[in-house]
């Protein structure tokens, strides 16, 4: 049984944390992973307090164990959302898209605990002087929002900077990826895209069956030049946006205006044209479509066969 200070840390079974996936982390797949033993996220994304504070109130009736929100700090209601957290007695937070800071004395004195995505060592230090009980150290290899550095060499340094727990995040869709952060330094692991497929996800068919039949080539990261990077799978409309960002006579701010809603569209409709479908390099490492339980059953009991007695976790 691979049990690590993450467990007790966060009162989850398994040292597993769900990505906060915007329009994908609902109530539904945030009690799902809360159920099997790991930690639910319902996504704040662009979303106002009143559609959080929803999701919250349902998640509750889906599942009795702990489950956390992720708030993106780009969001237009960040500061609503940060009251919500605390309103509704939320005990776990995961950031992204930004600095926490001003927002975690309010957390901590609340008594949440407060787990940033870092992608950097520097960060990882002000997030740690700032109060966070862990930090998400999150490569380039994953969906969505991605800095520069890969999973491979950003954990160990920032295992290296920090003495709080660190959570291993980018490329990991199965037991390989979770022993080869544990071996790392790591005391946890964050999954988004392998959860894509979960039977409990509620994405559009279209969304899954993409990323079902992705190869190790299949993603692509747009948006570079807008200075926030984002990972998905190659789609006509992920080809556009990168054929246009590098295209001197497409302004910013039509570069922007191209790109609004197009998660939503991937999401919600499964629209190939217009949508956006975010997802990790590991995308190709996901064969099948299965209920949550069976997924984070099928991941840790690889990991503890292949880190055996070598695994200072495994017990």
């Amino acid at each position: 049984m691979i049990k690590t200070p993450l467990c007790d840390l966060l009162n989850i079974e398994y040292p597993i944390i769900q990505g906060g996936m915007a329009w994908v982390a609902d109530a539904s797949l945030a009690s799902a992973v809360a159920n099997a033993g790991g930690l639910g996220l319902i996504s704040a994304m662009n979303a106002d307090a009143d559609w959080l504070r929803s999701e919250i109130r349902k998640a509750r009736t889906m599942t009795d164990r702990p489950f956390g929100v992720n708030i993106m700090l780009m969001s237009p209601f960040a500061d609503e959302v940060a009251k919500v957290v605390v309103d509704e007695g939320i005990g776990i937070v995961t950031t992204g898209a930004g600095s926490p800071l001003k927002y975690m004395p309010a957390w901590i004195g609340a008594g949440i605990k407060v787990l940033p995505v870092i992608p950097s060592t520097g960060i990882a230090r002000r997030m740690e002087k700032g109060g966070a009980c862990a930090v998400i150290a999150e490569g380039g290899e994953s969906g969505g929002h991605v800095g520069e550095l890969t999973t491979m060499a950003l954990v160990p340094q920032v295992c290296d900077a920090v003495s709080i727990p660190v959570v291993a995040a980018g490329g990991i869709a199965d037991g390989r990826g979770i022993a080869a952060s544990f071996m790392l330094g790591a005391c946890g692991v964050q999954v988004g895209t392998r959860f894509l497929v979960a039977e409990e996800c509620t994405i559009h068919r279209n969304y899954k069956d993409k990323i079902i039949k992705a190869k190790d080539i299949s993603t692509i990261a747009t948006g570079k030049r807008l200075g926030h990077p984002v990972r998905c799978l190659k789609t006509p409309f992920s080809r556009e946006f990168f054929r246009k960002e590098y295209d001197p006579s497409v302004s910013d701010e039509d570069l922007e205006a191209l790109g609004a809603g197009a998660l939503r569209l991937a999401v919600q409709e499964g629209d190939e044209k217009r949508g956006c479908f975010m997802a990790g390099q590991a995308a190709a490492m996901v064969t099948k479509e299965q209920p949550v339980k069976e997924i984070i059953k099928e991941m840790f009991s690889e990991a503890e066969a292949l880190l055996g007695g070598a695994g200072k976790w495994v017990s």
